[in-house]
């Protein structure tokens, strides 16, 4: 279809037409190809450190499957060359900065692209960082000779901010899980009842996250020494939220998490650029590359994974003070002489500020580029960006719980907690031992970190 429109001389955007506010611009024929691999080389105007690998390997994966729909007027050994790239690991060096997120993820996919044409600079474990050329020849592949359209198609889409989002998604699941469980240790530290947890309460809000975390908190503190001991006691009547609407909180994050996928689970198997070629031969030039429906979702994720955070500051905050948590001040073995934990809850404190940043939704704001041409732009790359520290830092947050929760809950022995909040403990003692003496935490809060990114804590 597009070798036809060539041939017709038919005008259509970004094939026999500049590109951008040059759209008025006429190409000749006989110029298609070198309009397609100067758009390629012009556009890769990043800056900033290099995207990680494994949000490299998830924009060669996306851009293939995008191309695959067969809608982007692009030839098959061209989206070939982009699944043996990733089979081979040759991995493109892609700055992490310079999407405005429509018209695609412009420059990094450029980037991207370079490599596919033997320039730019890519990765291979073997070899470092070096020549795109070299890195195809090393893994025993040929650039391509980019053909009228096939820039434009390689470089219009959404595969950075989805590939970090997905990749975000996945994390923040993880550390969603983990919540419950450092929570429910640190309740049972503090004496907490699972009262507010009953099914017949939280099904009265039927919100799907809410009850979900109920029901896992109710697994995680089934068979508590620790709750039997003052089931009687009218210590405390309620428990204070952070604590006690683990549920409410949790859950919303966990349901934004699920409107994240939704949105993601659409956009992966979508054709993300422009024009498109439909069987008819028709070629429509519309905005599929916008990235306005995964930036909003972007944010109300980098909002509810901050929360996440927030709200383990709040109990982590209880736990060090002895006025509210019943436990010795700071959870040293000698207050006064020791310092104990004091000082980790400070850590949270400075990183829930910095998440509090982090969290400013990106999609609110705007910045026409091309000329005016492109005067709504959805910011869902620096999103997805924000997103991906949102969670580092929220992973850091939860270390500290779950530091303090452990020795909070060393204090209650020999009681044993719930089996599910026994088994965090066991599993984290494995790895830090009670703070006696004082000590560096730093080592242990990094230790707890390792035990989350490995999944360690996300007992169902």
């Amino acid at each position: 279809m597009v070798e036809r429109v060539v041939a017709e001389g038919r005008t259509v955007y970004g094939v026999t037409t500049g590109f951008g506010d040059l759209a008025s611009v006429r190409i000749e024929p006989g110029q298609t190809a070198e309009l397609q691999r100067n758009l390629v080389r012009s556009h890769a105007a990043g800056v900033g450190d290099p995207l990680p690998v494994d949000v490299v390997r998830g924009m060669l994966l996306l851009r293939a499957n995008a191309l695959a729909v067969g809608l982007s007027g692009i030839r098959p050994e061209v989206v070939q060359l982009l699944v043996d790239m990733l089979n081979a690991e040759v991995h493109p060096v892609v700055p992490s900065r310079g999407s405005v997120g429509a018209s695609g993820d412009l420059a990094p996919l450029a980037h991207l692209a370079l490599v596919l044409i033997g320039e730019g600079e890519a990765w291979r474990e073997d070899a470092g960082p070096g020549p795109g050329g070299q890195a195809l020849e090393r893994a025993g592949l040929a650039p391509v000779a980019l053909e009228a359209k096939e820039g434009l198609a390689l470089l219009n889409g959404t595969q950075l901010m989805a590939a970090l989002a997905a990749l975000a998604l996945h994390d923040a699941r993880r550390l969603a899980l983990s919540a419950d469980v450092i929570g429910a240790m640190s309740l049972e530290a503090m004496e907490g009842t699972a009262a507010a947890f009953d099914e017949a309460l939280v099904g009265a809000r039927p919100h799907p996250g809410q009850m979900a975390v109920a029901e896992h908190l109710r697994g995680l503190l089934a068979g508590s020494e620790i709750a039997a001991s003052h089931a009687d006691s009218d210590h405390r009547v309620q428990d204070p939220y952070s604590l006690r609407c683990m549920p409410q909180v949790h859950g919303a994050v966990r349901d934004a998490l699920d409107q994240l996928e939704r949105v993601l689970a659409v956009e992966m198997n979508a054709a993300t650029d422009n024009p498109l070629v439909f069987p008819s031969g028709e070629v429509v030039s519309g905005g599929n590359f916008h990235g306005e429906p995964l930036a909003l979702a972007i944010d109300y994720a980098k909002i509810a994974v901050t929360e996440l955070a927030s709200i383990s500051e709040r109990r982590s905050a209880r736990l060090v003070d002895a006025h509210l948590s019943g436990l010795p001040a700071f959870l040293s073995d000698a207050p006064g002489l020791r310092s104990g934990l004091m000082i980790a809850q400070y850590t949270a404190a400075a990183l829930v500020n910095e998440l509090q940043t982090l969290a400013h939704p990106a999609s609110v704001d705007t910045i026409p580029t091309s000329a005016n041409q492109e005067d709504h732009v959805s910011m869902g790359a620096t999103g997805a960006l924000h997103l991906r520290e949102v969670v580092d830092r929220t992973e850091a947050v939860l270390a500290v719980e779950a530091l303090l929760a452990a020795q909070g809950l060393d204090f209650r022995e020999p009681m044993r907690p719930g089996a599910g909040a026994a088994r965090a403990h066991a599993t984290i003692r494995g790895r830090v031992t009670h703070l006696a003496e004082d000590r560096p935490p730093a080592d242990d809060i990094a230790a707890l970190r390792a035990l989350l990114r490995h999944g360690e804590l996300a007992i169902p």
